[in-house]
């Protein structure tokens, strides 16, 4: 028999879902890495002045072989915050992209990434689940107590477009926390008890979806194309960085060009829990084939949760065979629910992506910054999952 599934055993809790379970601002990196993280927290100055690889490179090539060996978890994740942000910050900080990363950020990026188990570039943990902490430590994870601590150009669009995710990963965590229970009940026939976590995680989905539609407020779409979505694209699929990157001083590329998908928040491992939850699925296309390749941008604890609830989740089989009505409507309204919050994806992308004026070959309108031509398929996915109405 299976052992049951837990969130602790998956980096997560009712209260704070994905993010990370440290205070974030507390972490002290050792004194070796004094210098990487004063220019990470230099950023918001150094990019200014279109000079930011001359600061860069400038810093010591770090062996952090015996770092990763002995750091804490929350040491390892606020390095890997300081340097992601650095290598963005290089290749995405002047006017042409270079083709080579130095290795005063490649070495030790290439370490932290390996040890981590995640990719050499800005994960989406490390911009938003690993980013954050709030102002007052006794009270919520809500918008209104909240900050960013790593930034590029910093401003209130920048923080804004962060701090809209954190709160909705927080607010999550209470309708994840109902899945590991859902199943179980699903598996012993108990419609009661099935009839309950639905009810929890529909609550949920109404909360998360009042969230995100929060994002105009402090995020205007022009600001965000022109000056917070340039650093986040990756070198996959980007026609600014065709061949890829060179990570100098990393033995195992060869001296060879890496491709990897940029920041996004298709890297969030929510709607992937409930689409494995719900047993939602979608039909064979380059965003299928792009959303699958992300799941190895996730943190390892995390990806094993959505690979445990797909495998083991029944709910919409039994669901289906209940015959209940009440059962068919909360399962219903929780597929309506992920609809909604994927179009109110595909509205983001059309404002703050798609109607903005191209500005150059590495932040196309076209192109997502996981490097997928996203407008044409996100529409599809929405529609898919309506498809799973019972």
């Amino acid at each position: 028999m299976a052992a049951p599934l837990r969130l602790s055993d998956h980096d997560m809790s009712t209260e704070r879902g994905f993010l990370c379970s440290y205070n974030a601002a507390d972490v002290t990196l050792p004194a070796e890495l004094a210098a990487p993280e004063e220019a990470a927290r230099e950023l918001p100055r150094t990019l200014l002045t279109g000079r930011v690889r001359k600061h860069l490179e400038a810093l010591p090539v770090l062996d952090l072989k015996a770092f990763c060996a002995g750091a804490s978890e929350a040491e390892l994740r606020t390095a890997m915050v300081r340097y992601s942000f650095m290598v963005q910050a290089y290749v995405w900080g002047e006017a042409e992209a270079p083709t080579v990363l130095p290795a005063p950020l490649a070495v030790p990026m290439w370490a932290l990434a390996k040890r981590l188990g995640q990719q050499p570039l800005l994960p989406y943990s490390a911009y938003v689940l690993d980013n954050w902490d709030r102002l007052d430590r006794a009270g919520p994870i809500a918008l209104d107590n909240i900050w960013m601590i790593q930034n590029f150009l910093g401003g209130q669009d920048e923080a804004w477009f962060v701090l809209v995710h954190v709160a909705i990963e927080a607010r999550a965590g209470a309708m994840l926390a109902q899945i590991p229970g859902l199943i179980e009940a699903a598996d012993r026939g108990d419609a009661a008890a099935v009839e309950a976590g639905l009810a929890i995680v529909n609550a949920g989905w109404d909360d998360v979806n009042a969230i995100f539609d929060r994002m105009p407020e402090r995020c205007d779409p022009y600001v965000y194309f022109h000056r917070v979505r340039p650093y986040i694209h990756g070198w996959k699929d980007n026609p600014a960085l065709s061949a890829g990157l060179i990570y100098e001083g990393v033995a195992e590329t060869g001296g060879q060009p890496q491709a990897f998908r940029g920041q996004t928040g298709s890297q969030s491992t929510i709607v992937p829990s409930m689409d494995a939850l719900l047993g939602v699925g979608h039909a064979a296309d380059p965003l299928r084939t792009f959303l699958d390749e992300l799941h190895i941008y996730r943190p390892p604890a995390h990806r094993t949760f959505v690979d445990e609830v797909r495998a083991r989740s029944h709910l919409r089989a039994f669901v289906q065979a209940s015959g209940n009505p009440n059962l068919r409507e909360l399962y219903n309204t929780c597929i309506r629910s992920l609809a909604r919050f994927r179009t109110r994806h595909l509205e983001y992308a059309a404002s703050y992506i798609a109607k903005q004026h191209k500005d150059s070959a590495g932040n196309d309108t076209d192109v997502g910054t996981g490097g997928t031509p996203f407008m044409k398929y996100l529409k599809k996915h929405r529609d898919e999952a309506e498809q799973h109405l019972l």
